[in-house]
């Protein structure tokens, strides 16, 4: 997935002008996931450029240089480092192109690795995504695999509205075939698994989890579907709908904490869209309602296999009354 990245962000650069990259070491260095190695010594230290340690500033540089004419893709370095830049984020770049009317759009890329999986230190590893999916005039979107990745982020880098790009960290090192052709259609989720028995709905690292489950529910009989949402905000309301219309149950995997997920936000579309033929409630599993910890704690806090499976399980015995 990191090559994957590096490319689309090189063909970008090659086909856009306009396109810059920047953020704390991404230049020289190539970035602290070596995503952005090599782009400066082949576009230019014009184009690829190291900023000061200050994610405002990033975020603020982000939304001048889209006001300019420019298409900036800024990267903040880990997704817990975002907190500072909420204000930019917030108050400006999603707000710029509806304040004005139309005539400041701002298409802004901004890359944020995220997620867990690499026993980080605090701040390193979080799951932002039910922050950013909550702010009118974001879009969200979150790959899963290299070929999702690659596509998905010059999908978004074409886009006139800003685009948080949740990279999972944890599969930067994931290897797999990446196509020329996307495959299907890149506004909204796309079925990673086909399955009779129920959906499993996931994003960014979680659908290989899924998928490994799949797996092992396809040893007892159990037909298991996978929906790779990808698009967080807005979210492919349509094609959950058919995916739980065909299976009648569904069970929401995240790692963010329950409370206020964004798998509260899925699981209400599901109910709303398929009320009548639900077998089950929506069943979540999730991280815990505790700061994402930090360490070998991470292993405790994402669900696991196991915990997916007992979901599933929760969800194939439920009767009703």
């Amino acid at each position: 997935m990191q090559q994957a990245l590096n490319t689309a962000l090189d063909e970008i650069l090659a086909s856009n002008t306009k396109a810059l990259v920047f953020g704390e070491d991404v230049g020289h260095l190539g970035g602290v996931f070596r995503v952005t190695d090599g782009l400066q010594a082949k576009h230019g230290s014009s184009r690829v450029f190291d900023t000061p340690l200050a994610e405002s500033g990033i975020l603020g540089l982000a939304a001048g240089l889209a006001m300019a004419g420019f298409t900036p893709l800024p990267e903040v370095q880990f997704d817990g480092f975002a907190y500072p830049a909420i204000n930019q984020i917030v108050c400006q770049i999603a707000r710029l192109n509806y304040r004005s009317r139309g005539t400041m759009p701002m298409p802004i890329t901004l890359r944020v690795p995220s997620f867990g999986g690499i026993r980080a230190p605090e701040h390193h590893g979080e799951s932002l995504e039910a922050l950013f999916a909550h702010v009118p005039g974001l879009k969200v979107v979150s790959p899963a695999d290299p070929h999702q990745a690659y596509h998905l982020l010059r999908y978004a880098a074409a886009s006139p509205d800003p685009v948080i790009f949740m990279e999972p960290k944890a599969r930067y090192w994931q290897k797999a075939p990446v196509e020329a052709a996307p495959g299907d259609d890149l506004a909204g989720a796309r079925i990673a698994r086909h399955g009779r028995h129920l959906t499993l709905v996931a994003w960014g690292a979680m659908v290989a989890r899924c998928l490994q489950v799949a797996e092992l529910a396809a040893e007892d009989g159990i037909d298991v579907e996978v929906l790779d949402l990808r698009w967080l905000s807005p979210i492919d309301g349509v094609t959950l709908a058919e995916s739980v219309g065909r299976t009648r149950r569904a069970v929401v995997v995240h790692e963010a904490p329950l409370t206020s997920g964004l798998g509260a936000e899925v699981a209400q579309l599901i109910t709303a869209s398929c009320f009548d033929t639900l077998r089950s409630p929506v069943e979540r599993v999730t991280g815990f309602d505790v700061p994402y910890p930090s360490g070998d704690l991470e292993d405790e806090y994402v669900p696991n296999v196991d915990r997916i499976l007992y979901g599933i399980q929760r969800v194939l015995e439920y009767k009703r009354g």
